[in-house]
């Protein structure tokens, strides 16, 4: 058995080829909102629970109700207000359960990507077969809902199989949220296609710092803002990529909006520097201009941990 998991060539930060964003801009920010849908009694998965509690978990249930019955309306209108759109991982079921978010989502030109079906139901154990259902469910259900073929993909609750990088390239998914490893997109290794790790950060997730945690809203304000000032200022070199992933059942809380309304405001001050967008439009952007150079800078530098960063031999 391999050690290293062969996903990704080691990539070192300093001296890659410089990143320029539309219009010069340095840094590339994208809001990720999770509207998510748990089950109430959702089914047993042998390696994790669905619930930190016991089955049924009205208390979890509700929380997560929250979200989308008044959460989600407040972001909404904070994002209007500083004209953002969001990017969203979506647990498909929803578009059954609530169609009233998905139509005010689609009417404000949001994007949309794949965090399977519900968050209550994980890819661990599913063959290839079951995989391959979820994805092109999420597919077929999102672009008959709004028109838009999504590009996106973020495992339902950061569950996978040996085959979910993979099989999402197959299905001309451009970009994955599942891997951490960077401030800057990178090619993957999956025997074909094109797909993009994207920045997603779980250190500013609003779910590490809240629910793990439990640091106060102005104590997160603070992480933004700095984290925002860093990436920024290596922007300057070679463009970097912000991402905020939130929950509204947690960021939208009455006692927090006002507060994380402050990082936005110092984000958005910022716009001649700012290239503020969604998640499909950076992919797509590096897939195009530096996907190609990006492959040609790993193998000079001879880190290369198998494969062409197209067909791995894992």
């Amino acid at each position: 058995m391999h050690s290293d998991p062969n996903l990704y060539d080691y990539w070192p930060y300093q001296g890659r080829p410089k990143i320029k964003w539309p219009d010069g801009k340095k840094l590339a920010f994208w809001i990720a909102p999770n509207i998510e849908y748990y089950e109430y009694m959702p089914p047993t998965n042998p390696l994790r629970q669905p619930w930190p509690r016991k089955n049924p978990d009205v208390v979890g249930y509700s929380q997560r109700t929250w979200g989308n019955t008044v959460g989600h309306w407040r972001l909404m209108d904070l994002f209007d207000k500083y004209n953002l759109r969001g990017s969203i991982s979506l647990s498909i079921g929803l578009i059954d359960h609530h169609p009233e978010i998905i139509e005010a989502v689609a009417a404000r030109k949001w994007e949309f990507f794949s965090h399977g079906i519900y968050n209550t139901r994980f890819s661990y154990e599913m063959n290839e077969a079951q995989e391959r259902a979820v994805l092109e469910d999420s597919i077929r259900t999102v672009e008959q809902a709004t028109g838009e073929r999504i590009r996106g993909y973020l495992a339902p609750a950061l569950t996978h199989t040996e085959k979910t990088l993979d099989l999402i390239a197959e299905y001309d998914f451009w970009y994955t949220c599942d891997l951490f490893q960077d401030d800057q997109p990178q090619p993957l290794k999956t025997k074909t296609g094109k797909l993009v790790s994207m920045p997603y950060s779980l250190e500013v997730n609003d779910v590490i710092t809240y629910s793990v945690q439990g640091w106060s809203p102005e104590r997160y304000t603070e992480l933004l803002i700095n984290h925002f000032n860093q990436l920024l200022k290596e922007g300057e070199k070679s463009g970097t990529v912000m991402c905020i992933p939130l929950h509204a059942y947690l960021v939208s809380q009455p006692h927090r909006l006002a507060c994380f309304e402050e990082a936005l405001k110092h984000i958005c001050s910022h716009k001649d520097d700012v290239w503020f967008t969604t998640g499909a439009e950076i992919a797509e952007y590096f897939r195009e201009n530096y996907w190609d150079q990006s492959l040609e800078d790993i193998k000079s530098r001879g880190v290369m941990t198998g494969g062409t960063g197209f067909a791995p031999t894992r």
